[in-house]
């Protein structure tokens, strides 16, 4: 499975896109990183196009460490425009990593994997399902709850449910994270030709 760069960064983003679109969870993720993250003093190198078009020139940032997020006030993270529960479960994550724990760690098993990000206060299934299958690369990691996943198969009528949807999966295991990618891309394909 296709996986991040940064386990804790994908982690930390998948929490930013609890119940909001994608653009405006990449608008929180750049407030994250502008409030907690550092600059980086030299400029980034790029193509001559990438540079004259300024993508690449001047300064960039490092996405913020664990330790930076966990020491972060948690009103000050809220202050970027989450829920103040949202920005607890990102200081929550960032403690456990920062502290050694294995939640960002893949386990034997994928219940395990899933079992260790619940654990956590603020991740439920589909955020924890998001981030074994993009983290950490988990091939049968599905997030049946989100609703784009339900809409895709629902052939134009009301969304599925997730029982309804975990249960349509159960055929395509252990392949289910490459079945939700196919959807999501099917769905934008199709969202794209309206």
């Amino acid at each position: 499975m296709p996986g991040a760069w940064d386990r804790f960064e994908l982690a930390v983003r998948a929490i930013l896109g609890q119940q909001v679109s994608v653009p405006s969870a990449t608008t929180l993720s750049g407030r994250l990183v502008a409030a907690f993250g550092r600059r980086v003093a030299e400029p980034v190198s790029g193509s001559v196009a990438e540079v004259a078009a300024g993508v690449a020139a001047g300064p960039a940032w490092v996405f913020p460490t664990p330790g930076d997020l966990a020491r972060a006030p948690t009103g000050k993270l809220a202050a970027i425009g989450i829920p103040l529960a949202r920005a607890a479960a990102i200081q929550g994550l960032a403690r456990a990593v920062a502290a050694g724990a294995p939640v960002l760690q893949r386990a034997a098993d994928l219940d395990t994997t899933i079992a260790r990000l619940t654990a956590l206060d603020g991740i439920g299934d589909w955020t924890a399902h998001y981030i074994a299958m993009r983290a950490l690369r988990e091939p049968d990691a599905f997030p049946a709850g989100d609703l784009g996943l339900r809409r895709a198969l629902a052939a134009g009528e009301r969304p599925l449910t997730p029982r309804a949807l975990t249960m349509r999966s159960e055929s395509w295991r252990p392949w289910r994270a490459y079945a939700a990618v196919r959807l999501w891309t099917a769905l934008t394909n199709r969202t794209e030709m309206t």
